[in-house]
């Protein structure tokens, strides 16, 4: 399937729907900024402004996007409204951290076993993004395991397996209590064992000032390492979109303690704040991997920045 997936009908569908209340929001703001207007003027900037800020692209991005707008403004002397969508796709597609080559579920994993160890705190969405991860991967035939790392909780370890019956890959667990670097190291060795393309490894809930957890995040790498010297090739931290700008704090508090790689930002579809998945790919500079944009498995997609700036445009 390849870059062409990223295209699908049946994709598309589901990010236009995913993004529909950020979409509508932003949308009509821009509408009342420009109503009656022939060119962008300074009272068209300030509804910009608004409307960018609403929408949960933050202050820096918004004031980034805001200072080319008013440069091209006074290079080209007249920019009318019309033209003002296509310069916005423009610049919303060329902020920092957006180039790169996206994820495709459907492309080679770099190693085998690939190893992704997933963080981030409580209610984020983090186990149900495994399950769905999982569920995607297999899909494009990729052998998949997963392991359920958040011993602190035994509601996490049965959310877990009933992610991994309903997807109907292996789990890899032990008693609520037990050492997560135990069930880490137990994963890799397994998936090793079984030649399998990919392990997804669950964590605690894991908040910025509980240092002890994230001492214990530094361990299960350790543990990792002995058996797998290079793992994890991955570290993946999941942000509730919804949440807007507290998530792209919630990510600066995480990155400043450990490692992340990657970012998947979830619950899209529950929010107007959709914007927010640009402010946290331009400023912290770490790709957004993936978004959540809806309850079913399918809903769960790869980020491709020009597609979702599209989405929220068109």
């Amino acid at each position: 399937m390849g870059v062409f997936h990223f295209f699908s009908k049946e994709r598309k569908d589901s990010l236009d729907q995913g993004l529909k209340k950020t979409k509508e929001g932003l949308i009509s703001r821009i509408s009342r900024a420009i109503a009656g207007k022939s060119v962008v003027d300074e009272e068209v900037l300030d509804g910009l402004e608004e409307a960018l800020i609403a929408s949960d692209l933050g202050l820096e991005t918004t004031v980034a996007i805001l200072a080319r707008l008013e440069q091209r403004v006074a290079r080209d002397k007249y920019l009318n409204t019309a033209e003002l969508n296509g310069f916005l796709k423009e610049e919303m597609i060329g902020l920092p951290g957006g180039s790169g080559t996206p994820a495709d579920f459907d492309a080679p994993l770099e190693k085998k076993p690939y190893v992704i160890l997933v963080v981030g705190v409580n209610g984020v969405g983090k186990t149900t993004t495994i399950g769905k991860l999982a569920y995607q991967y297999k899909k494009a035939r990729k052998s998949v395991l997963m392991a359920a790392g958040d011993t602190f909780r035994a509601a996490a370890i049965d959310q877990l397996a009933i992610w991994s019956e309903r997807v109907g890959v292996p789990l890899v667990k032990q008693a609520m209590g037990s050492d997560p670097g135990a069930v880490a190291f137990d994963a890799i060795q397994s998936g090793i064992a079984r030649n399998l393309d990919l392990i997804l490894i669950d964590t605690a809930g894991r908040l910025h000032n509980k240092v002890h957890l994230m001492d214990e995040l530094a361990k299960i790498r350790r543990v990792m390492k002995k058996i797998l010297p290079d793992a994890p090739h991955e570290v993946l931290l999941v942000l509730d979109g919804s949440t807007g700008q507290n998530a792209l704090e919630q990510a600066r508090q995480f990155t400043a303690v450990t490692e992340v790689t990657a970012i998947a930002v979830t619950k899209l579809d529950g929010t107007a704040k959709g914007g927010i998945v640009l402010a946290i790919s331009a400023q912290l500079k770490i790709p957004v991997k993936y978004i959540g944009v809806g309850e079913r498995m399918e809903d769960l997609q790869c980020f491709h920045l020009p597609e979702f700036v599209d989405s929220l445009l068109a």
